[in-house]
């Protein structure tokens, strides 16, 4: 006969955290390479993962390139509109 662990409940506290996504837009005047570096730069993405986001953003308009808190995305979309490309966060 198996034995089995017997489970205690604990209460444990939570937070919260609403979490907003970064987007950002296609345009007819930045390049792939330029929309690359910049997400690489600002967003701390990895090539690949740049390259995926602009390819969406190209085919699509618009990609979601980064979820977390609110302040630190609108760091980042300030400093990509800083660069001449279009983001909002949602």
């Amino acid at each position: 006969m198996p034995k089995f662990k017997e489970w205690e409940e604990e209460d444990v506290d939570v937070i919260d955290v609403e979490t907003h996504r970064l987007i950002v837009f296609n345009d007819d005047v930045n390049t792939f390479d330029y929309v690359i570096q910049t997400l690489i730069d600002v967003c701390e993405h990895t090539p690949e993962q740049a390259e995926q986001c602009t390819i969406i953003i190209h085919y699509k308009g618009k990609c979601s390139v980064k979820e977390g808190e609110f302040d630190k995305l609108l760091a980042m979309r300030n400093a990509i509109c800083d660069r001449g490309i279009s983001a909002e966060v949602d």
